[in-house]
């Protein structure tokens, strides 16, 4: 039976060499984490960049924790091999051995550097000892603890590091493609706003971009790697404010460049529409003289003179594609446009208005037209009373100047009138009948 210990009862020869090959396993497994860690690219960044702000201070934590790591990782090799060596000794240990084997494997019997000041306050939550008593376990234990912060540490700034830089870069290039387009267009820092905006993203991306390589961790957003798969991740925010700016600048130099393309048929489409528009004033002037000669007690509205500051902006406009000053172009064309349509439409409006005296009159004279066609048809073309109706609203829609009131009551007095000669006369009554026909009851 084992002899009982400070550790408890001694283990048995299987615990032992399952103990020993458990720990063995976790060896090889820690092992291979340190040399990954040792060969990662992010540590490997980190150790060659000049790190500020949020990242100096972590890393400069981290290093101190994977120094401690392989200070730990030799001790722990060292009290594994002993512990084997122990164990090799013979086929069938004796109680002693089992007793010593248990203490190794068990006990508290491994005497490690408590680790620099800043790594013990950071890591262990508590002042810096100068040295502790551990289990293999417990150093186990300890050493995946360091391990997943530094790993943390270094995986996240190499996250941020494979993220933004190469997309900084990338929509740098695109900006230089923008800069480029708005010079060729006259959009230039100084003179169009969007040519400040230009300037404004570039000294932003390179800003960014030296902030990201100098401080990765400053970037990184969430929870740490370690915690759960997909925690965390870069924080882009600064960026896809800069690329969407990018896109709205990249957007107005390409209408500027549609202006430059277009802009003489633009122009001359513009000319156009304010010419339709002056005839159409034209004619509305015309008409109102005609409308105050011929229509009498009629109040025709006042027609306005050409649109003088529309000419003086198309003017200018000219006066830009003449000189290449397609961004001040671009938004006076587009205005242009839009206010040639209006006047237009106003021209339209005003001839209407203008003459719609005289379509009253064009009505009435059709009306009266069409009745006496009709008076013709049904034979009363010489009803004395019927031509004399017709006769009387013919010279009022015929003399000028027409009083519209009066001749359309003289057209309504006609229309009567052939109403009336068209109607049944009325059935006389008899003594000895009722008007219906019918004999009295």
């Amino acid at each position: 039976m084992a002899v009982a210990g400070p550790t408890g009862p001694a283990l048995s020869r299987e615990e032992v060499d399952r103990a020993l090959a458990r720990l063995g396993a976790e060896h090889e497994a820690v092992e291979s984490s340190l040399l990954a860690l040792q060969d990662h690219a992010g540590r490997r960044l980190l150790e060659g960049a000049e790190l500020t702000g949020t990242t100096r201070a972590r890393w400069a934590v981290t290093e101190q924790l994977i120094t401690q790591l392989w200070v730990y990782f030799d001790a722990y090799t060292d009290a594994l091999e002993a512990a084997r060596e122990l164990r090799g000794r013979r086929r069938w240990p004796t109680h002693g051995e089992l007793s010593e084997l248990t203490d190794l494997l068990r006990g508290t019997g491994l005497t490690l550097p408590g680790g620099p000041p800043t790594a013990g306050l950071a890591v262990l939550g508590g002042p810096a000892r100068l040295s502790e008593r551990l289990s293999l376990t417990d150093l186990v234990d300890r050493m995946n603890g360091w391990y997943a912060q530094a790993l943390d540490v270094v995986v996240a700034a190499d996250s941020v590091w494979s993220a933004l830089p190469a997309r900084i870069d990338l929509l740098a290039a695109e900006l230089q493609r923008v800069r480029a387009l708005a010079h060729a267009v006259g959009v230039r820092p100084g003179e169009h706003p969007a040519g400040d905006d230009l300037e404004r993203i570039d000294r932003e991306l390179s800003a960014l971009r030296c902030e990201v390589i100098s401080d990765p961790l400053a970037f990184w957003s969430g929870t740490s790697p370690g915690t759960a798969p997909g925690g965390g991740r870069p924080d882009t925010g600064r960026y896809d404010r800069a690329a969407l700016a990018l896109e709205d600048v990249r957007r107005e130099v390409e209408a500027v460049l549609d202006v430059r393309q277009d802009a003489e048929q633009r122009l001359v489409r513009v000319r156009d529409v304010l010419s339709r528009a002056d005839r159409t004033l034209g004619e509305a002037r015309q008409a109102r003289v005609e409308v105050l000669s011929k229509i009498a007690a009629s109040e025709v509205p006042a027609v306005s003179g050409p649109p003088t500051a529309l000419y003086e902006q198309l003017s200018a406009a000219s006066e830009h594609r003449r000189r290449a000053q397609w961004h001040l172009l671009s938004p006076l064309l587009e205005g242009l446009e839009q206010r040639a349509e209006e006047e237009l439409l106003r021209a339209r409006e005003s001839l209407t208005a203008v003459t719609a005296p005289l379509a009253v009159r064009a009505e009435l004279r059709g009306r009266l037209d069409a009745y006496k066609a009709k008076a013709s048809r049904l034979g009363l073309a010489e009803d004395a009373f019927v031509l004399e109706r017709y006769d009387a609203a013919r010279r009022m829609l015929w003399s000028a100047p027409c009083d519209l009131f009066a001749a359309e009551q003289a057209v309504l007095r006609f229309q009567q009138a052939v109403s009336a000669a068209l109607a049944p006369p009325p059935v006389r009554s008899t003594a000895s009948g009722s008007t219906d026909g019918r004999g009295e009851s």
